[in-house]
């Protein structure tokens, strides 16, 4: 039978294509080579070749190679193919060539290749069908698997049978390669759109199918399974991306599937020995001669097969695996270590050995993270199995260290996996996981991923809790935990959350338990039980925390969803657990809503604990109130809450009795008219009691602190009632006034009364404006209403001058909102009646606001500590303080309630405070430019002027540009010109005249008369010079001749020309503009793409002294490297190659990764150089991945600010850590 053949000796390997694995490899490596000619697509690195030679080298003369050597020998040596009975007529819809006299023939090379695409038939008709050809042309039959093969890696060119018989195997995969001139990078594997979609399972099932109708005839007859195996192994080894991969994964599938022939072979064997022995045990007259002998020749024939089998797999191994699972593709990776494990699972007889278990130990260590996710889930499979854990323990104790340190992967999903297999461990192998190796998961419980802090809830739940808590089972039924078992549970959650002081709040423990433990945690009858018994034995703390738990899990049964900020990937409820969600809440509603009133009467007097047992009737199903005749309850529970209102002053308390009484008051209840009488009853006693300390106040110059104190929280009370209450029938607005008005002219009024007042007021305004805005209000209520507003305006206007800095900020806040409310937006949306409300503050008042941003806002705070401390929780709380005021002035800007050029205020402070308030001045400057980009850029320079006036005034102007505060202003002038991006065109006009006004204002103040100094705005240019990178060339030489005209106004030595001059001429020069490169010395890839826009080739760009902004020189691509860039990609940077160890594989140091490799940076502050100073000087690359991998262009990263490069319409993901708001645009290359 032909087979594909090779110039070399007759001893090498199956002849061909056992040396086009190293042929191959050694002649397209060597970039010397003239052999290989690969004028285009795109190649891997050099590393996917010459790496694998070396390694190829080394193994010659392994049983690779013999095993195929001797399997090649004994197959010639074998009787003639048996034929099996085979279809009388072909199937219908057959395409297969039949016949000998299509031998010399060009076969059609795509029928098989488009049946396995369309998917459309089952798979095994037609494997058969293929058969049915093959055993009636053997010869055609294989060069169309050939071809089929070669047709999935993408390559349009076919082994013709003349080239199947005058080629060896290097040579005819040389002639594929040079065939393969597709335009895109995209092959069968990878292509997107539906069509190829399933391509890739329906490929494997062919595969798979194959063998597996062969492996009781064909496979030991004659089918040339080792020159497909060649085949596939010089596939392998090829530099072309498509062929590398597609061959890869159809040599591993077709290995699982001979590990599966092997399995079947083995277990016959051992019921042919279980036979010979039974028939060789039998006495001499009833022993037949006969029987022996066919399981002896039935054994031997066995034998042969697994020999054979075994071949194969070793060659397999070797020639693909072996190479392939460091591949610098990851994709490649992730097939070859998935394979493996699933060999392992399956013929763990052979394959458990630490001899191939390394290879997953070491690519745990992988960069990518789907190869780092397929080695969990082998290992999940291994550790699984109590019968394959013995065999693990010198794996367990070799790689447990890292298998541990994966829970901490900075991707959440190998994160979870990492768990999980920590889970099996547990489970599987007892003693093996040490304290300290458990501590360093249990704090990813209060992760913000669920599934994360999902997985490690059951890690603590198997480790802490089910040992103590979870009973035997009974006649294969688990009993009713008992009320002991319940205690004991609660015990151990409250030791664990207390004693691990690992987070404040037990919310988040719950959830993560959630999935585990969901049956104890809605046990609420042991947990109120343990609430209201006598001798509970627990201490405050605990008490405190069983309430949280207690809440925390009825608002989960309830609400269905994890806390606030925990992330989760789900959508929605499925029908199922919606109705589990609400029958449990129909659950809790009928335990608790008896209890309630008793918890609140125990624990009443503590405001830490109360407050959150009133917020359980968020979560009740209220209409079990009437439903389940529960009325008497509800009378309990408002008696309960009118005293807890009473007692209590704390906002959290008072919010919280306020928000459970709204929930009551709703009129569509049955019981509304005596829940809503209930609340008159609260109201007319807190009204009362403040009407009669307010008289006390006004008619007295002096109260004592009781008295205080005591109007004080009635004040709140009635605030937080306010809040969520219509209050307006108890006329609450002028006796507050009243109050107000004595603070402001007399100033003896307490500021503790003074701030429930302010917001009493506030809301009384909002309440009544919420009247008009639902009816037709006549003129006179919206006037009246204006006047109030207008008022109130005033007295918090004189309030922001109050020497108590609490009465400012609360003013400011009131202040901001009812601006923003009463702004022209109010008569949007078919509201033009309330026109008259509008209202515009005047400039005292926006000059007011402004002072006060400035004192309050953009000061500098002490440094913070290790966060633990009391006074760093204090110093972040006051920074979200002032966070909360510049957003509040920022959104009066945008609304246009203020004049724009007062955001030069917030502007101005950018880079200063850029840690503080970085994000909420980069989004007001992102806005603002969308409203109106010209006057943005105004504003910019007015920021700019400002400061450098402000330094001016304070400094002089000797000596200014040498101060650190000027070289501040250069970082903020620098971050406002990144600012806009690489829109050089669209920013055009805006950058040109930002210049001429920054020169006017340079020159605009002449030197002092009678000296021969520079004027001093002269040093402004140095600031204005950061901007001149934005500019076009031609742009900056009518720059320089602006220039030119307004210094002959001013008299200037020629021998000694002024510094700041000189800086920013020269950064108008044009060496400046690494924007507009010239066109020269770089050298041209081979090919371009036929698609796309074409590029010129890149000019060097001259250093200069100043900074640049933009990237700077290129250096020489590299041969055999890619410079097609099909469309503009964000830049992408190589990651290191991490060692383990000199006994662990590495990724081949100094050859450059492939495109996949290059992971994207996930956030700006990865963005940055990653020049070594030592190395050869080569940075972020930008790369577009085609088919093979030619000439590529790399393009250095300037300096860290170089993060600051992004479009202010593009935001990244709000989930990456420090991200920038403002300066978030991917480079565009056709920008520079």
């Amino acid at each position: 039978m032909p087979t594909l053949r090779s110039s070399s000796s007759p001893s090498s390997v199956s002849s061909p294509l056992q040396r086009a694995a190293g042929g191959v490899q050694r002649g397209m490596s060597a970039s010397s080579s003239s052999s290989v000619s690969v004028p285009y697509g795109e190649r891997d690195s050099d590393q996917a070749s010459q790496g694998d030679s070396d390694s190829l080298s080394a193994d010659e003369g392994s049983d690779f190679e013999d095993s195929l050597r001797h399997s090649v020998k004994k197959r010639a040596a074998k009787r003639p193919l048996k034929t099996t009975p085979v279809a009388k007529h072909p199937k219908k819809g057959s395409q297969m060539v039949h016949g000998h006299g299509q031998k010399d023939s060009e076969l059609p090379p795509s029928d098989l290749f488009d049946a396995v695409k369309a998917a459309k038939s089952d798979m095994q008709s037609l494997v058969d069908e293929w058969l049915d050809s093959y055993k009636q042309d053997q010869d055609a039959g294989f060069l169309e698997l050939i071809n089929f093969f070669i047709r999935s890696c993408g390559c349009k060119g076919n082994v013709t049978p003349e080239m199947f018989k005058k080629m060896s195997n290097s040579e005819i995969i040389r002639h594929l390669t040079e065939q393969f001139n597709e335009d895109s990078g995209d092959y069968p594997l990878t292509a997107p759109g539906p069509s190829w979609k399933k391509f890739q399972g329906s490929f494997c099932e062919f595969v798979k199918t194959l063998v597996y109708q062969c492996q009781y005839s064909l496979l030991y007859d004659g089918f040339p399974m080792d020159d497909l195996i060649s085949l596939l192994t010089g596939l392998s080894d090829s530099q072309v991306r498509a062929f590398r991969h597609t061959s890869t994964l159809a040599a591993m599938k077709l290995m699982t599937s001979l590990v599966g022939v092997a399995l079947q072979l083995s277990l016959h064997k051992d019921n042919n020995q279980r036979q010979y022995e039974a028939e060789r045990n039998k006495g001499p007259g009833q022993r037949a001669p006969e029987r022996l002998e066919s399981l002896l020749e039935k054994r031997k024939e066995l034998q042969e097969h697994q020999e054979e089998i075994e071949g194969m797999m070793n060659a397999l191994f070797r020639g693909v695996f072996v190479h392939r699972y460091r591949d610098v593709l990851p994709e490649i990776r992730a097939i070859c270590i998935e394979e493996i494990g699933s060999w392992m699972q399956s013929y763990s007889t052979s394959f458990l050995t630490d001899s191939y278990l390394k290879y997953i130990g070491w690519t745990l260590h992988d960069k990518h993270r789907e190869v780092r996710l397929k080695c969990l889930k082998a290992l999940k499979g291994l550790y699984g199995s109590r019968d394959l854990t013995a065999r693990l323990e010198l794996f367990t104790s070799r790689f447990k260290d890292r298998m541990v340190s994966m829970v901490m992967d900075r991707e959440y999903d190998v994160a979870v996996e990492a768990v999980k297999l920590l889970i099996l461990i547990l489970k599987n192998m007892e003693g093996v996981l040490t304290d300290a190796d458990c501590e360093s998961v249990y704090p990813v419980v209060y992760a913000s991923n669920r599934a994360l802090a999902s997985a490690a809830g059951e890690f603590l739940y198997w480790k802490l809790f089910y040992p103590e808590c979870e009973t035997r089972t009974a006649g294969g039924r688990q009993r009713r935990r008992s009320p002991r078992a319940q205690r004991t549970f609660f015990h151990l959650l409250l030791s664990f959350f207390v004693e691990s002081e690992l987070h404040d709040h037990a919310a988040y423990l719950v959830d993560s338990l959630w999935d585990c433990a969901a049956s104890q945690l809605k046990d609420w009858e042991s947990l109120t039980s343990l609430l209201l018994e006598k001798d509970q034995n627990l201490g405050d703390v605990q008490e405190s925390t069983l309430i949280e738990i207690l809440v925390s899990s009825v608002r989960q049964a309830s609400e269905g969803h994890p806390p606030v900020g925990r992330i989760t990937g789900r959508k929605g409820l499925t029908p199922k657990e919606r109705k589990i969600q609400a029958d449990d809440k129909v659950k809790l509603t009928e335990h608790l809503i008896p209890l309630l009133p008793q918890l609140l009467a125990k624990f009443s007097a503590d405001a830490e604990k109360v407050a959150p047992l009133l917020q359980l009737l968020s979560y009740f199903d209220l209409n079990i109130y009437c439903t389940r005749r529960l009325e008497k309850h509800l009378e309990l529970f408002l008696q309960q809450l009118q005293e807890v209102v009473v007692k209590h002053a704390e906002p959290a308390v008072l919010e919280a009795g306020a928000h459970a009484l709204y929930l009551l008051c709703n009129p569509e209840f049955t019981f509304f008219g005596r829940v809503d009488f209930a609340r008159s009853q609260l109201v007319d006693l807190l009204t009362d009691r403040f009407q009669q300390e307010l008289e006390e106040l006004l008619q007295s110059s002096f109260l004592d602190e009781d008295e205080v104190y005591s109007l004080a929280a009635t004040l709140k009370r009635l605030s937080a009632f306010y809040n969520a209450h219509d209050l307006s029938r108890w006329e609450l607005y002028e006796p507050c006034y009243r109050l107000l008005r004595k603070a402001v002219d007399t100033g003896e009024v307490p500021h503790q009364v003074i701030l429930p007042a302010l917001t009493l007021v506030y809301f009384s305004i909002l309440w009544t404006l919420t009247h008009l805005s639902g009816s037709g209000a006549s003129q006179k209520h919206l006037l009246s209403l204006k006047g109030r507003m207008v008022a109130f305006c005033e007295l918090c206007q004189s309030c922001l001058s109050d020497v108590d800095s609490d009465i400012q900020e609360q003013a400011f806040v009131l202040l901001s909102d009812l601006l923003l409310i009463f702004s022209p937006q109010m008569i949007v949306g078919g509201r033009d009646f309330l026109r008259p409300l509008v209202f515009f503050p005047e400039a005292t008042l926006q000059s007011e606001l402004a002072s006060f941003l400035m004192d309050h806002v953009f000061i500098q705070p002490g440094e913070l500590g290790s966060g633990h401390s009391q006074e760093d929780h204090l110093q972040i709380e006051q920074l979200h303080q002032r966070r909360r005021l510049l957003a509040g002035f920022c959104k009066l800007l945008l609304y246009g309630v203020l004049e724009m050029d007062a955001a030069s205020d917030v502007f101005k402070h950018y880079n200063k405070f850029y840690n503080d308030y970085g994000d909420i001045i980069k989004e007001t400057l992102t806005r603002a430019r969308q409203i109106d980009r010209s006057h943005c850029s105004r504003i910019l320079l007015l920021s700019l002027k400002q400061l450098y006036t402000e330094l001016l005034q304070e400094q002089g102007p000797q000596g200014l540009n040498e101060l650190p505060a000027f070289s501040e202003m250069r970082d903020l002038a620098r971050r406002f010109a990144l600012s806009f991006g690489p829109q050089q065109l669209q920013n055009r006009d805006l950058v040109v005249t930002l210049h001429k006004e920054g020169i006017k204002f340079s020159l605009s103040e002449p030197p002092p008369a009678g000296s021969s100094g520079q004027p001093p705005n002269l040093a402004f240019l140095e600031l204005l010079s950061e901007f001149s990178p934005r500019l076009f060339h031609q742009d900056k030489q009518l720059l320089l001749s602006y220039l030119e005209k307004c210094l002959q106004r001013v008299s200037q030595s020629p021998d000694c020309p002024w510094g700041p001059v000189t800086t920013y001429r020269h950064s108008l020069s044009p060496v400046e503009n690494t924007a507009e490169a010239s066109s020269q010395g770089y050298p041209r890839s081979k090919k371009r793409r036929t698609e796309g826009p074409s590029r010129q080739p890149r000019g060097d760009a001259s250093s200069s002294q100043e900074e640049s902004l933009q990237l700077n020189s290129i250096p020489p691509s590299p041969t055999l490297t890619s410079t097609a860039v099909k469309r503009a990609q964000p830049l992408r940077g190589l990651e290191e190659v991490e060692e383990e160890g000199s006994s662990e594989p590495e990724l081949t140091q100094g050859q450059p990764l492939s495109g996949n490799q290059r992971s994207r940076f996930s956030s700006p502050q990865h963005f940055r150089t990653l020049l070594n100073p030592s190395g050869p000087g080569l940075g972020t690359r930008l790369t577009r991945l085609s088919l093979m991998e030619e000439d590529e262009e790399e393009l250095e990263s300037h300096n860290e600010l170089s993060e600051e490069w992004q479009d202010t319409d593009k935001h990244s993901s709000p989930s990456e850590h420090g991200l920038d708001l403002l300066d978030s645009t991917e480079l565009n290359l056709e920008d520079f």
